[in-house]
């Protein structure tokens, strides 16, 4: 796993599109022109009511509904779309690339994605900013939202070398810390440290609101709302990034039954030396990741 330093690209004037233009996609356009190394930013919407929209936010200069249209003279291309669709929109921007064009992505699942892309676009290069929020859409982006946060780029033996520098450099630019690795130890990473926990932030959603006791309403506060921020995202994104993350999911899941398992008979034998270390080394570890600045 290689961190690599983030460089000034060249001085020009290129045009960028981002295929879809919701939280990350308008982030990506508004950071590219904030910090200059976008002349043009183009974005292609599912909707014609979305083209007001992303006009109004900032995030592109124009809005399109045409493939053609919007990647057409494009030195970069950014796939915004949930992780289950990227395969058939990389087949129809296609036949519209420059052969100069690079692309990358920003989904949250890297194996299946580059798998399926690479041998349509083989100047693709994989990438994930680990930012966003559980809002969506681009009344939410935010120029600034790469800016100290870590990006994933999964190059593989048959990427092509001028890309892969591109695609590090641009999220460098933007102001991410941009790490290689490759894309199986990616998603068995994130599985854990972002896919279990929207899971499980859900799951508690099904378990106290699904299946509410009488007069619990009065009662949930401030805790239960932040431990389930996240399930508010959207469903279609975190369906797509389940199915195809689903080993990887499947384990980290393990992981937290063992712990819950443990916990369980710490407290039906009332261990309070097991409870007490089982609450004191959470507490331990999370003061110190926090210390450590690895929150973000």
């Amino acid at each position: 796993m290689a961190k690599v330093a983030a460089l000034s690209l060249p001085v020009e004037s290129p045009k960028i599109t981002l295929i879809g233009v919701g939280l990350l996609g308008g982030s990506v356009g508004l950071a590219a022109k904030k910090r200059g190394v976008a002349g043009r930013v183009t974005g292609l919407v599912r909707r014609v009511e979305s083209i007001e929209e992303c006009l109004a936010s900032g995030a592109v200069d124009e809005a399109t509904q045409d493939f053609a249209e919007a990647v057409e003279g494009a030195s970069l291309v950014i796939l915004c779309t949930p992780v289950g669709r990227m395969k058939d929109m990389a087949a129809r921007i296609k036949p519209h690339l420059s052969p100069e064009a690079v692309v990358t992505d920003v989904g949250s699942v890297k194996a299946s994605v580059v798998q399926g892309i690479e041998p349509i676009l083989p100047r693709f290069v994989g990438s994930h900013p680990l930012c966003g929020s559980e809002k969506t859409g681009v009344a939410h982006a935010d120029a600034d939202l790469f800016e100290g946060a870590t990006c994933a780029v999964t190059p593989t033996e048959q990427s092509d070398a001028e890309a892969v520098v591109k695609v590090n450099e641009f999220w460098g630019v933007l102001g991410a810390k941009v790490v290689n690795l490759t894309t199986e130890a990616h998603d068995d990473i994130v599985a854990r440290t972002s896919h279990l926990p929207h899971v499980v932030a859900s799951a508690l959603v099904h378990a106290i609101l699904g299946k509410p006791a009488e007069g619990e309403s009065d009662f949930i506060g401030t805790g239960f709302t932040d431990t389930t921020r996240l399930a508010s995202g959207s469903p279609t994104m975190w369906r797509d990034i389940a199915l195809t993350n689903s080993e990887a999911i499947q384990k980290a899941i393990n992981d937290l039954q063992l712990e819950l398992s443990e916990l369980k008979n710490a407290l039906a034998t009332k261990d309070g030396t097991a409870l007490e270390g089982f609450f004191e080394e959470g507490k331990i570890l999370r003061d110190q990741w926090l210390e450590g600045g690895e929150k973000k």
